[in-house]
């Protein structure tokens, strides 16, 4: 959007009253209510656009306490659908009990249904299992929540898990899978993963057409309390590195990132890989799906355990 004259207030596109944000990339402007209703269609857009879920299938939304999550259950409440979140109590000191703090509350005020999942009453709080295994924080974590989000859906019956990843999300990811040129990882990218083992839930990310600015703005608009904060475990991740080269593409090229993800899902995906994606098998100690004979998370709890007794883990070898 051009620059606004000084002094001048810009107005909102829809219904011509004083606009409280102004959306760059989509040059355009909006006064709370108008901005509020954009962001519901957006999301209702996606869903509707990428075959989600129906309002008939219940949702268990992961909700971490951030605003992405927040807003994500928030919008889906008020869009009219079945939700239940699912919070992982990831055992990172502070942090997580800050962000369960918020999540209670949340759900609380709003009267909705809420499971949880304490990773350190399990035996593998993240802050534990990197001090043990050396692993990258930020792989044990994905690699624990997978897990959890499929053994959870499947134990209470819900086809489907949305999770709040946002367009920044998905840009940041893309970049890092092209500079690598990671075909598994970018097969699989996709708003919608399909369902390819009788245990998979179905995910999906119906803030992916959003960007990370656009949720803040709706989670303030909304009045959201939300934990600030990023985990101090990300500090350094290649994601956040990702994340500021193309917030500095954006700021000179306004829909950069809109463009790179959405043709990316339009045309490059659907060219390169046809939907052609192995499936998984079972993993032959929790019964839930893997690619290896043992799952990664079946594996990193070996880890943990040979760890604490100072043995070799025999998962090791299943690779």
């Amino acid at each position: 959007m051009s620059a606004t004259r000084p002094g001048h207030k810009p107005k909102c596109k829809r219904c011509r009253n004083p606009a409280v944000v102004q959306l760059h990339s989509h040059h355009t402007a909006f006064c709370r209510d108008c901005f509020l209703l954009y962001f519901q269609r957006q999301v209702q857009r996606a869903i509707d656009g990428e075959r989600m879920f129906s309002r008939e299938e219940p949702v268990l939304v992961a909700v971490s306490g951030g605003k992405d999550s927040l807003a994500l259950w928030d919008v889906l409440q008020l869009l009219g659908y079945r939700t239940t979140g699912l919070h992982l109590n990831l055992g990172i000191g502070a942090y997580s009990v800050l962000s369960r703090t918020k999540t209670e509350a949340f759900a609380r005020e709003r009267g909705l249904p809420l499971l949880q999942v304490d990773f350190g009453a399990e035996g593998h709080a993240i802050a534990d299992v990197v001090g043990l295994t050396r692993r990258p924080a930020c792989s044990a974590c994905g690699t624990a929540k997978r897990h959890h989000f499929d053994r959870i859906a499947m134990e209470h019956g819900f086809p489907v898990v949305a999770t709040g990843h946002n367009l920044d999300d998905e840009a940041a990811r893309l970049l890092g899978n092209v500079l690598r040129w990671d075909m598994n990882y970018l097969a699989r990218q996709s708003p919608v993963l399909a369902p390819s083992h009788e245990k998979f839930a179905r995910k999906v990310k119906p803030l992916f057409r959003l960007s990370e600015y656009e949720t803040a703005v709706y989670a303030f608009l909304r009045r959201i309390d939300y934990v600030i904060e990023e985990c101090p475990n990300a500090a350094g991740a290649s994601q956040l590195l990702y994340k500021d080269v193309l917030q500095r593409l954006e700021a000179e090229m306004p829909g950069t990132k809109q463009n790179f993800v959405l043709e990316f899902y339009r045309r490059a995906r659907s060219q390169l890989f046809a939907g052609n994606l192995e499936a998984p098998t079972t993993c032959s100690r929790c019964g839930l799906p893997s690619h290896r004979p043992v799952c990664r998370f079946c594996s990193l709890l070996d880890e943990v355990a040979a760890k604490r007794q100072g043995v070799r883990p025999l998962a090791q070898t299943s690779s």
